[in-house]
């Protein structure tokens, strides 16, 4: 049934409804159905609480326009909530048309934007761990350190960067498609563009190893300021080192 499955648009094809079909109960599809409408607004809503996050962030950073830096009395970034949840709106509306075509820019454009920031992740922490060591800092102090370093970041690095130049070979060999070619690289050019945009508009450098700021906003900045106090707890030492108490001193 599987094999003769291109075209379906419904989870009726799914194999775990297949196994239940044959089982006798027909009526797993209403349940995939029910399965796959909670992860959607399950995703929907996480990715809705991420995105406005980043925008009212951004803003803070004066990186956005300030007026989403606002906040309710409850501190939900009211003007960042509306806009995201608007625009999600207006772009779910238009990839309904065109022959699922833009709905397909769409998918690539978030897909291909993911690994990128996950490549950017990578390369901040493996740039991180240098910076602490250059910088003279013990990494015993630190709370959670990642294992297999630097290899974990290196190979997240070049795993990345090969999928994002390869994952589009099928647009070029054995016949060159342009729509598809567009629509799966199409996140690249854009971020170079906002990237290489704020560089130039702003007038940032690539900052040195040994000027990278590791204490502005972290726990270690509070401590030395006298607003908390840090100690490892009364814990077995195979814990020791990825528990932390944090209490604040009394005012």
């Amino acid at each position: 049934n599987l094999a003769n499955a291109s075209g379906a648009s419904d989870v009726a094809i799914s194999p775990f409804t297949m196994v239940f079909q044959k089982a006798g109960a027909d009526w797993a599809a209403h349940v995939m159905n029910a399965i796959v409408l909670i992860t959607v607004l399950s995703a929907g809503n996480s990715g809705l609480y991420a995105c406005t996050r980043v925008l009212w962030v951004l803003a803070k950073e004066r990186k956005a326009p300030r007026w989403f830096r606002k906040v309710t009395k409850a501190g939900v970034p009211i003007w960042a909530l509306t806009f995201t949840a608007l625009c999600s709106t207006v772009i779910f509306c238009i990839s309904l048309a065109g022959n699922q075509q833009v709905y397909i820019f769409l998918v690539n454009l978030s897909g291909l934007s993911g690994m990128i920031f996950w490549f950017g992740i990578s390369l901040c922490h493996w740039r991180f761990r240098r910076a602490y060591v250059i910088q003279g800092y013990n990494l015993a102090d630190l709370p959670y350190k990642a294992a297999l370093f630097p290899f974990g970041p290196v190979y997240a690095c070049v795993l990345l960067a090969i999928i994002i130049i390869g994952q589009g070979y099928g647009t070029i060999w054995p016949k060159f498609d342009a729509l598809s070619f567009v629509s799966t690289y199409l996140a690249l050019p854009l971020f170079f563009v906002f990237w290489l945009g704020w560089k130039y508009t702003k007038k940032s450098k690539w900052i040195k190893l040994t000027d990278i700021d590791l204490v502005t906003g972290t726990l270690l900045e509070m401590e030395r300021n006298g607003e908390i106090e840090v100690f490892p707890p009364q814990a077995s030492r195979s814990w020791r080192h990825y528990i932390r108490w944090m209490h604040r001193k009394p005012s």
